[in-house]
């Protein structure tokens, strides 16, 4: 075989909206006998890894060996530390205030608001998202040096989610930074380690579907376009400086710090 195998691919793309669907719905299952949603923050890294394996399996024979088994383990490394990570975090905790305040807004019946407004609008983004995971593994052509620095720009985005997060939880967990800003490590280069790592992540796996060819780069660059906005401009970086605006050190913080790619700190003169 030596071109891209759109049959397949077209065929996956279904599977991977069954898989994507088939974890959110089990997700909302477990929401409604706990009575907490936040829990679909868990699911969000794990459906990731779940649809990288199904197009590993399903794609068996269509594309290089090579690629098929590179984009799934940096796909589910990826997604099962970000869902252990945030399980870990949520432990003992109550609803998340953002779901809180989207509920509070339902008219109706708040479960299936839920439902239409929290799990099925995040199956359809992990679907989205995940094109370049799906898409590499139907690309015939032997990995090359654009994969590996693919590779390389994953490796640096794991790196600034999971040292970021680190640092982060030991923060916290010293009682005397209650009500501190952190802006130690990481968190002095960029006041969002752990977005622009996830910006890296998949940055770095559209490359390694672009190293197929150009039909792998074509169906799936609003990947990272889609990651991009959502980061910077959506539910990411900008929600959360709202949330933060308030607190106290906030506003030096952010004049000295940059706001999403890192740089040394400002001096505060």
């Amino acid at each position: 075989m030596t071109s891209f195998g759109w049959h397949m691919f077209a065929a996956n793309l279904g599977w991977a909206a069954a898989t994507a669907l088939a974890v959110m719905l089990g997700t909302f299952a477990i929401a409604l006998n706990s009575g907490v949603h936040r829990v679909v923050d868990i699911a969000w890294g794990a459906a990731f890894a779940a649809v990288a394996v199904m197009t590993f399996g399903l794609s068996g024979g269509q594309g290089d060996p090579g690629r098929r088994a590179l984009v799934t383990v940096l796909t589910t490394l990826w997604g099962l530390r970000l869902a252990v990570h945030i399980a870990r975090r949520a432990a003992g905790h109550g609803e998340d205030p953002r779901y809180e305040a989207m509920l509070a807004r339902a008219r109706g019946n708040r479960n299936l608001y839920a439902l239409r407004m929290i799990y099925l609008l995040q199956g359809a983004l992990v679907w989205l998202v995940s094109l370049p995971v799906q898409a590499a593994q139907y690309t015939p052509r032997p990995l090359s040096a654009l994969a590996w620095a693919g590779t390389a720009l994953w490796a640096l985005g794991l790196f600034f989610e999971a040292v970021g997060d680190a640092q982060l939880a030991r923060f916290k967990a010293d009682p005397a930074n209650r009500g501190r800003i952190m802006d130690r490590g990481l968190w002095g280069l960029t006041r969002h380690p752990n977005y622009f790592g996830d910006f890296c992540v998949w940055w770095g796996l559209f490359l390694v579907a672009c190293d197929g060819g150009w039909q792998a780069a074509a169906v799936s660059v609003v990947s990272p376009l889609t990651m991009s906005l959502l980061l910077i401009l959506g539910s990411g970086k900008r929600l959360l400086e709202r949330h933060m605006a308030d607190r106290p050190g906030w506003d030096a913080y952010a004049a000295r710090t940059s706001g999403f790619f890192p740089r040394p700190a400002r001096s505060d003169r």
